[in-house]
């Protein structure tokens, strides 16, 4: 699935495209990709026709298209959701869900093979959609808190993994970016989060901006076409991942084979010499049941 840095990449992507244009036609190919939307694949055309867009914006993985009128499309690209820039007569991509015409006659085109993803409209959303008022601050933005979110990790009764992927907590970390950002901040991703020390939940977050900010430099991470840019060009971050998908190849940092473990239902990656459970001040020990414990309490 798409994390902070692709659909941030989306979004700029598509800031030259839509900044000041206003949609002409809409047609909804596959009601489906509109199910978020009450008023069903009729009414979203109607509402959106006649738009004019905004700069777009972004908070975590959601993206919003504000308008003029204070109103905002809010898309969510699931696990395979992609824009692309179009002439309206070019041949449509397998998968194509919406066509948004625009007044200079350019299209729009969500394309979504898994149809996870989605558009909406948010009426009064253009500075946030209500939907997604829940989700919390990305690394990235100005008012991000580190001290704040840290101590929120820390008084989770979790596992450090599960809070950076819980989106009420910080948002825009994947799969992906945590193993990363473990890697980086030497934190096995079953540490208890009452085990975390201060200095090191701090950590944890700086290494997720900073890997995520490497990710971005070099267009995301693109494993395959389900994730590309608007032009249809995939990013390279994947080159440089030091823990993720790499099982098995020595450790960049100090030669150990990468292990993948279980986690929920996913794949998680670390390197085992680098990081190691936190010993628990009430076993002396760490290890799974310390994790176990940590992970069932949220």
């Amino acid at each position: 699935m798409p994390e902070l840095p692709e659909v941030e990449i989306v979004r700029a992507g598509l800031e030259p495209f839509l900044t000041g244009r206003r949609v002409t036609r809409v047609d909804v190919l596959d009601e489906r990709a509109v199910r978020r939307h009450e008023g069903g694949a009729a009414d979203f055309a109607q509402r959106l026709t006649g738009l004019e867009l905004t700069r777009p914006a972004r908070r975590g993985k959601y993206l919003w298209f504000p308008t003029s009128g204070g109103d905002a499309i809010l898309a969510h690209l699931g696990m395979s959701g992609q824009f692309r820039i179009d002439a309206p007569g070019d041949p449509l991509a397998r998968n194509t869900r919406i066509l948004l015409d625009l007044d200079d006659g350019s299209q729009v085109r969500f394309i979504d093979q898994r149809l996870f993803g989605g558009l909406s409209f948010s009426p009064g959303g253009a500075r946030l959609p209500a939907e997604i008022a829940h989700i919390a601050l990305d690394p990235f933005d100005e008012r991000f808190d580190v001290p704040g979110v840290a101590r929120a990790m820390q008084s989770k009764r979790s596992t450090v993994k599960r809070v950076l992927l819980d989106q009420r907590v910080v948002s825009g970390i994947g799969n992906i970016y945590a193993d990363e950002s473990l890697w980086r901040a030497r934190c096995h991703c079953g540490t208890p989060t009452q085990l975390l020390s201060t200095r090191r939940a701090r950590a944890v977050l700086r290494a997720a901006r900073r890997v995520m900010a490497e990710a971005l430099a070099v267009g995301g991470t693109s494993f395959d076409q389900l994730y590309v840019h608007v032009n249809g060009s995939s990013g390279y971050f994947d080159r440089e991942l030091a823990a993720y998908g790499r099982a098995g190849k020595p450790c960049p940092r100090c030669g150990t084979p990468i292990v993948r473990e279980a986690f929920m239902n996913r794949s998680s990656y670390r390197c085992p010499r680098c990081q190691r459970l936190p010993k628990s001040p009430a076993s002396g020990v760490g290890g799974a049941s310390a994790a176990a414990g940590g992970a069932t309490g949220e």
